[in-house]
């Protein structure tokens, strides 16, 4: 669809829903708004418009406002032009493929639909809506509470029953946008009649469109998501469970936004009992953005001994570097800001956002997707990253903006706590069980499907312990790799038998006076296995003639001053270094995700 006359415009006000003030070449110009929803989050002071001059010059009103610039998108505010695009796309052969009846504004039942098309057997109603509400990408209606489209919805739902076609167009008056969903929180009764109208067989169709200042054209569908009935009635009781059961974790003290930021990057992949230790020294060694900023990388990596993953830590420094720079050292307050962080993902950034400040955006984990696929009986692999947006696409519309905080967490303790992974789950215990589809379908056991995880690679490791009186020989591993920038035992790649060993030891100058054998040990990376095996020798006067780049320390202050990787932890026992977890008289745990 083509306009004519376009001129540009910056908006001023908008006295009542059918007018608006715009500035259009240095002078203030009264504009008719056809959109008269509320648009308040385009209609701003200051915005750039584009507005279409009247063909008749009688009219009161000489201008028509066509379309707002909302950040970087050109958002169409035409409330006629939906119906006509629709026409022009169903014409151009998209949803018939020769209709032979395309009528406008056709009475059924108590409701005059949009269209009225036919195609041989085949009798169908449109039903059209502009959609103009646009928030982080997702697209939503209504804006204001519509009984007339709930009214709309439900005649459509007895035109199938009658045996018509129906179909609910959502015309996205903009383009390039994530998804379409109900507006809930606007009016919970729309999206209800949505959920209805599909399972009764109404097609519920969303597509987004080409828009430039004098031009709008449908171009592609986009998702239509509708919550689940389950979802919408999840949170009263998860929320008040959550507030009578909730563990007393000391991150939940004062759950600041660099204290959430800590404790979460800490948690993945680690139970909670084996964080706290960690947490508590790493607060109280770095306390705030500025002191994790500055601080010495081998301390960081000391701070962080045990927990594995380091470049997590070292993706902390950065982000917080980065809050340093761009913030002024205070933590960013929104969303979009908290997910540019350097090692921030959209799990993080939903958990500091609505844990620290209350923003309603989903903190989706392994957790989560446990809870969520059995409550829907979803068989989608929760190992696919496609899965896990659909949730959150979900659950942004289900979040309470008054409870975000206690909803998200809510949810990751019923997963840690009740709904556990390998079917062990504690459904008796369950605050939400009477909303659980697969509780129902008798299916807890078999959910949620996840593939199995690609087999790891084995290597063979053989690790020295070269002692020279009371000092042990230690070396730094590359900047880049594994366990990069660490420190370790020597070690060769292979398991080298004594007489090999020896053999090795003297390659790179040493004098072995005694060698003992210390058996095998294993340790698990993501996507590797060290199976290892390893000797304690006792050598002659080691600093002075070894050819490695080696240092030689006293095991005390290894264990105050050197991060060592945890995977070594079978061997610094022989000589009285306790690693990481080892300090706090526990192993580290992993946590499944399934």
């Amino acid at each position: 669809m083509k306009y004519e006359r376009i001129e540009k415009g910056y908006f001023l006000e908008r006295p009542n829903r059918f007018t608006a003030e715009v500035e259009i070449r240095g002078k203030k110009e009264i504009v008719h708004v056809k959109n008269t929803g509320r648009c308040a989050e385009l209609l701003v002071p200051g915005a750039t418009v584009y507005v279409q001059r009247s063909d008749n010059p009688e009219r009161k009103t000489k201008w028509d406002l066509i379309c707002v610039k909302k950040g970087n998108r050109l958002i169409n505010m035409d409330s006629q032009i939906p119906n006509k695009a629709v026409k022009e796309w169903i014409e151009a052969g998209n949803l018939c493929e020769n209709p032979t009846m395309l009528r406008q504004e056709v009475t059924y039942g108590n409701s005059r639909f949009d269209l009225y098309a036919e195609e041989e057997e085949r009798k169908i109603f449109i039903e059209v809506k502009g959609v103009t509400l646009e928030e982080d990408g997702v697209v939503k209606f209504p804006d204001a509470p519509t009984e007339r489209g709930v009214k709309h919805v439900e005649e459509l739902c007895k035109a199938v029953r009658d045996g018509y076609e129906a179909y609910i167009f959502f015309v996205v008056q903009m383009k390039n946008v994530k998804y379409f969903t109900p507006n809930t929180r606007t009016h919970p009764e729309f999206g209800e009649a949505l959920q209805k109208a599909r399972e009764q067989g109404v097609h519920i169709v969303a597509y987004d469109c080409e828009v430039k200042k004098d031009e709008i054209k449908i171009r592609k569908e986009v998702p239509v998501l509708l919550e689940p009935k389950e979802l919408q009635a999840l949170a009263d009781p998860l929320v008040e469970w959550f507030r009578k059961h909730k563990r007393a974790l000391p991150w939940r003290e004062d759950p600041s936004a660099y204290r959430v930021w800590v404790s979460e990057i800490m948690l993945q992949q680690t139970r909670v009992e084996a964080v706290r230790p960690f947490y508590a020294r790493f607060m109280k060694e770095l306390p705030t953005v500025e002191k994790l900023a500055v601080a010495e990388e081998e301390k960081l990596l000391k701070l962080w001994e045990g927990l594995g993953y380091y470049n997590r830590v070292r993706n902390m420094q950065k982000a917080a570097r980065q809050i340093m720079d761009e913030f002024s050292g205070e933590f960013p307050r929104q969303y979009d800001q908290i997910r540019s962080l350097s090692g921030i993902g959209s799990y993080t950034a939903g958990a500091i956002a609505s844990f620290a400040y209350g923003i309603p955006k989903p903190a989706v984990d392994g957790n989560v997707l446990r809870v969520l696929s059995r409550i829907l009986a979803s068989e989608d692999d929760i190992m696919k990253q496609s899965t896990k947006i659909k949730i959150e696409y979900m659950l942004e519309g289900v979040i309470p903006k008054e409870a975000a905080s206690d909803f998200n967490q809510g949810l990751i303790e019923l997963g840690a706590l009740i709904c556990v992974p390998n079917g062990m789950a504690k459904c008796e215990e369950c605050p939400v069980k009477h909303l659980c589809r697969a509780r129902k379908l008798g299916k807890v056991m078999e959910l949620p499907v996840k593939t199995k995880a690609k087999a790891r690679r084995i290597e063979k490791r053989t690790i020295f312990i070269f002692q020279d009186g009371e000092k042990i020989a230690i070396r730094k591993r590359p900047a880049k790799g594994l366990l990069a920038g660490l420190y370790e035992l020597p070690g060769r790649d292979g398991h080298l038998s004594e007489e090999e060993a020896l053999a090795f030891c003297r390659q790179i100058g040493l004098a072995p006076i005694r060698i003992q054998a210390l058996g095998a040990a294993k340790h698990i990376f993501s996507h590797v296995e060290w199976n290892m095996i390893g000797y304690k020798v006792r050598v002659d006067e080691l600093e002075k003639k070894c050819t490695e780049q080696m240092l030689f320390v006293h095991p005390e202050e290894i264990e105050r001053n050197y991060p060592i990787p945890a995977a070594f932890e079978a061997y610094t026992d022989h000589i009285q270094i306790l690693l990481g977890q080892e300090k706090y008289n526990m192993m580290p745990e992993t946590n499944d995700v399934g």
